[in-house]
C-alpha cells in the first residue's frame, strides 16, 4: 500500500466505475456501488481494497484473499472466494494499471518559472511548464508545453524537446531533438560524444562525432542510462519504446518503436534493433549487428551475430533458444556420466 507521505490516494471509486474505467466485466458482486478505496497486494489487501491476479504463481494468495474486489482472467474465475467481487478482464495486469493510475494519478505540476532557474534569454519555454531551482537551459533551447523540468538539469545548446516532456534532476541532454511525452529519468545523459576513435601505433586518434541524438514520442529513459550521439549518421529511439536503469546505448544505435531494454544491457555502435525487440538484463550487443522486429534477447545474452525477426536467443555466444536448451541438456547428461 502507498504511503501517504509520499502518495496521494484520489479514490475512492465504486466497482462499476472500476469496470467501465478499465473494460472489466463485473460479477459477483452482490451492489456495484460499492467503494474501493484503494489497491493492495493480494496477501494483504482488506475487504474495501482493490487487488489482481496475473500470475498463476499466486493462486494460493488468491484463494486466501480479503480483497473485496479483484481484477482476474476468465481462466481463474472458478478459484475465486466467495466475498470477493470479480473484475474479470483478457489481461488483468494491464487493468489493474489502469485503476492504480486512477488512485494515483502522475503528479501534475503548476505553471512555474524559479527564478534560481539559469535561462539563457534565447532559450524558449512552452506555455504551461514547470521549471525548478538550478535546472540551466542554453541559448536556443526549444522546450515544448508542458514541460517538467527538474533541479539540476542541464539542457545543452539548440536542443529541442516537445511538449509534456519531463526531465529528472541531474540528466544532461545535448545534441538532440525529443519527441512528445519523454520522461528522462535522474541522471540520464544524452547526446555525449560517441566512442570513436581510429587505432594508430602512435596512439589513439579521436573521430569527431558529428550526429545527434533523435528520441520519437511517448519513450521512457530510466535513471543513470547514457545514449551516445551519432558519430555522423544520428543515434535514433523509436516512438513508444521504453529503456530501464543503468542501460548504455552507443553511437549510431538505431532502435525501432515499442522495444524494451533492461537495465544494464549494453548495445554496441551502429547496431539496428528493429521493431518490438525485447532485450533482457545485462545483455551485450556487439557493434554493426540487425536485430530482427520482435525478436527476444535473454537476460546475460552475448549477442555476436544478427537476430532473425522473432527469434528468441540465449546464453553467451547468443544462440536460438532451442539450441541453447539442448547444449544445457546434453552437458547436463555429460556431467551426470
Amino acid at each position: 500500500m502507498a504511503d501517504p507521505l509520499f502518495f496521494t490516494n484520489r479514490g475512492p471509486f465504486t466497482l462499476a466505475e472500476l469496470a467501465a474505467l478499465t473494460g472489466a466485466e463485473l460479477i459477483n458482486a452482490p451492489d456495484s456501488s460499492i467503494k474501493m478505496q484503494d489497491v493492495a497486494p493480494l496477501s494483504v489487501a482488506e475487504a474495501d481494497q482493490l487487488s489482481f491476479l496475473d500470475n498463476v504463481k499466486y493462486k494460493a494468495d488468491f484463494l486466501e484473499t480479503k480483497a473485496g474486489a479483484c481484477f482476474v482472467s476468465p481462466e481463474m474465475v472458478q478459484h475465486a472466494p466467495d466475498a470477493t467481487a470479480l473484475l474479470v478482464h483478457a489481461s488483468p495486469y494491464k487493468a489493474y494499471a489502469l485503476a492504480a493510475q486512477a488512485f494515483y494519478p502522475a503528479e501534475k505540476k503548476d505553471a512555474f518559472i524559479s527564478p534560481q532557474a539559469v535561462i539563457h534569454p534565447s532559450a524558449t519555454i512552452g506555455k504551461g511548464s514547470h521549471v525548478e531551482a538550478l535546472a540551466v537551459i542554453e541559448a536556443g533551447v526549444q522546450v515544448g508545453e508542458g514541460a517538467f523540468i527538474e533541479s539540476g538539469a542541464i539542457i545543452k545548446k539548440n536542443v529541442c524537446i516537445g511538449t509534456h516532456a519531463k526531465i529528472g534532476s541531474n540528466a544532461v541532454i545535448s545534441h538532440a531533438a525529443i519527441g512528445d511525452y519523454v520522461s528522462i529519468y535522474r541522471g540520464v545523459c544524452i547526446g555525449q560524444d560517441g566512442f570513436g576513435f581510429a587505432i594508430d601505433p602512435a596512439g589513439y586518434v579521436k573521430v569527431p562525432q558529428l550526429g545527434r541524438v533523435i528520441i520519437g514520442d511517448h519513450v521512457e529513459i530510466g535513471a543513470n542510462t547514457t545514449i551516445d550521439r551519432g558519430a555522423g549518421p544520428d543515434t535514433v529511439i523509436g516512438s513508444g519504446t521504453w529503456i530501464d536503469n543503468l542501460v548504455q546505448i552507443g553511437h549510431n544505435v538505431k532502435i525501432g518503436r515499442g522495444c524494451i531494454i533492461v537495465s544494464q544491457a549494453g548495445i554496441s555502435g551502429s547496431t539496428e534493433v528493429e521493431d518490438y525487440v525485447a532485450i533482457g538484463g545485462q545483455a551485450g550487443i556487439t557493434g554493426h549487428l540487425k536485430i530482427g522486429k520482435a525478436a527476444k534477447v535473454a537476460a546475460q545474452a552475448g549477442v555476436m551475430r544478427d537476430v532473425p525477426p522473432g527469434e528468441t536467443v540465449l546464453g553467451a555466444p547468443a544462440m536460438p533458444s532451442r539450441q541453447f536448451m539442448r547444449q544445457v541438456a546434453a552437458l547436463g547428461k555429460l556431467a551426470r556420466k
